[in-house]
């Protein structure tokens, strides 16, 4: 017997969902395995385990279709019935959200695609590199948006009092919407376990392809090594840095232990190699300190060659690597070389910037779940006045969450705050305070009034 006639008709989409999920893994795990391998390659003290974790992250992430449509599936007739009714407009606001940002980017970076020999081919590379990240971003706002509009006219067409009068509470049927929101939670949390920071991390380099300028893994970097009393100030790292290409502009300054001067080498270019570990300074100047004595320069001719050196390329980058362009695994790796190496940061709060948003990679996601839990009471009404005052709140404690959000990182990155409380504070406020608006709704109070009247009485 055929399986769509021993199936009901609504499971056929979960299973169309596989095929594709499985699609999805045969095109993009193999590219996603190379890329371990060249990383691994490059930075082999990173966190090898959590970098082999990123081809299952990428499957689950494939696959997170195939279980949102599973859950449709098995839910009852009233679930798929608000399901479907979120899940329409959900679309709707995520397409429009995605071409009006879309629009105003591509205005803004219209001169840089032109400067590339092929402009539609650096404009079609330069929005499918940043997609995670424009994903990651879009998907809190479309939740806001379709959740207003979704529930607001349930409201206004007395479904949800039909609904409550039938025998189920408002938590009940707001379980699909809830459910939507995890899923989000899910979806971001896969995009920010590597692919959206990195994707920010990629843009400036795709424009400066663009314009003929030199991609760069990192500028102005400086890198302490107190077991030999030795700091390095490289100007820039190139891109293929790790596979020989030279360092630019490097000056290495060698002390005694009490701190006064040994050396100071300055060359135009340093190169590395990975056989035995040695470093070529080209175009060298080497000042000599004698204390009590003037310095004496030198000006080699040939290249100067280091062979008992320790430093490394990927270490020398490392303090260099801007912490919100990282992915978890390569977080970790800094944290785990800073943390266990006895490294001497620049300053006491140097990993303050990375525990934060190491911390805010597993935060940041449940911005979407905190959505469904602000968005969801406001925007049901059981009166016939209009819901503009819920509406209007609910946009409000959006936009306030978002603000405080970026205002309490700045502290963890700051070392103000504990980077963990940094991370966490915002979504665990605004959770205990979607958590009280259902509260107010279950029990039919006025959001808006009771707000309104805390205000009052808190001046």
């Amino acid at each position: 017997m055929p399986l769509s006639r021993t199936l009901p008709p609504r499971f056929l989409l979960p299973l169309a969902f596989v095929a594709l999920g499985a699609g999805l893994c045969v095109w993009l795990i193999p590219s996603e395995l190379q890329a371990i391998t060249e990383q691994l390659i490059g930075f082999p003290d990173s966190d090898v385990a959590a970098h082999r974790a990123r081809p299952y992250v990428l499957a689950g992430l494939c696959f997170l279709p195939s279980l949102a449509a599973l859950v449709y599936a098995c839910g009852g007739t009233l679930d798929r019935h608000i399901t479907r009714h979120f899940a329409s407009i959900f679309f709707i606001c995520v397409t429009s959200l995605l071409l009006i940002w879309m629009l105003i980017d591509f205005a803004e970076n219209l001169k840089d695609f032109r400067k590339g020999a092929s402009p539609l081919l650096t404009a079609a590379t330069y929005y499918r590199v940043r997609s995670p990240a424009i994903v990651l971003l879009l998907l809190p706002y479309a939740l806001l948006l379709s959740l207003i509009y979704s529930l607001g006219k349930l409201s206004r067409d007395r479904e949800i009092i039909a609904m409550v009068q039938s025998g189920r509470s408002l938590i009940r049927l707001t379980a699909p919407l809830i459910a939507a929101g995890v899923w989000c939670s899910m979806v971001c949390l896969g995009l920010n376990y590597q692919w959206a920071p990195t994707a920010e991390g990629r843009q400036s380099e795709i424009l400066d392809a663009a314009r003929g300028v030199l991609i760069t893994a990192a500028k102005h970097v400086i890198y302490n090594n107190p077991d030999h009393h030795r700091l390095w100030m490289i100007g820039a790292f190139p891109k293929n840095y790790e596979r020989g290409e030279a360092l630019l502009n490097v000056e290495v300054t060698t002390t005694r232990a009490d701190g006064s001067l040994i050396s100071r080498l300055v060359a135009k270019r340093a190169r590395w190699d990975v056989r035995d570990n040695s470093w070529t300074f080209e175009s060298p100047v080497i000042g000599h300190f004698t204390p009590g004595e003037p310095p004496v320069i030198e000006v080699p001719d040939p290249p100067v060659l280091r062979q008992l050196w320790a430093e490394t390329p990927w270490q020398l980058i490392k303090p260099g690597l801007a912490a919100p362009f990282l992915g978890i695994p390569d977080l970790n790796g800094w944290l785990r070389a800073n943390a266990t190496k006895h490294l001497t940061l620049p300053n006491k709060n140097s990993a303050s910037p990375y525990l934060t948003q190491w911390h805010y990679r597993w935060a940041l996601p449940f911005t979407c779940l905190v959505t469904v839990l602000l968005a969801a009471p406001l925007s049901i009404h059981f009166s016939r006045r209009g819901p503009g005052g819920n509406i209007f709140l609910a946009i409000v404690l959006s936009a306030a969450m978002i603000f405080t959000t970026s205002v309490v990182l700045n502290f963890g990155e700051a070392g103000l705050l504990n980077p963990a409380l940094a991370a966490w504070l915002p979504n665990i406020a605004f959770s205990l305070l979607g958590l009280f608006l259902f509260h107010r709704r279950i029990a039919d109070r006025s959001i808006y009034q009771s707000l309104l009247r805390f205000f009052r009485i808190a001046k």
